[in-house]
């Protein structure tokens, strides 16, 4: 069966990308490999997260096509927020219960809606 092993996010903000996965709790390593482009690695279970650094072009909206929306899992969506709001991040839908779990969306730096979810209490 496939499974997900990579995910390479392209940035002209790349401090400020950083900053925000970082302030999610996620730990980067700098990497190159041979003569390509300094970027930043994580890793997320069996799957690579890269930042990488490009040209200027055009966010897509987010609920057009060719959109990127990523669902992180972290251990409380409340203090996800009070870290990124620390930030200047603030939540495009605020922290709520659902049948899945504690949830909030937020926008990273780049405009991409990124899930916040934590697992429901047992």
């Amino acid at each position: 069966m496939p499974s997900m092993s990579l995910i390479v996010l392209r940035t002209v903000t790349l401090e400020p990308m950083l900053t925000f996965y970082q302030a999610l709790g996620l730990t980067f390593v700098q990497e190159q490999h041979g003569t390509g482009a300094i970027h930043y690695s994580t890793q997320l279970g069996d799957v690579t997260m890269e930042i990488f650094p490009s040209e200027v072009g055009q966010t897509l909206d987010r609920k057009m096509g060719g959109a990127t929306m990523i669902g992180i899992k972290v251990e409380s969506v409340d203090a996800a927020i009070e870290t990124l709001n620390s930030i200047d991040i603030k939540p495009l839908s605020p922290a709520k219960d659902s049948a899945w779990g504690r949830r909030a969306t937020v926008l990273d730096p780049d405009g991409r809606l990124i899930e916040l979810n934590e697992n429901k209490s047992a």
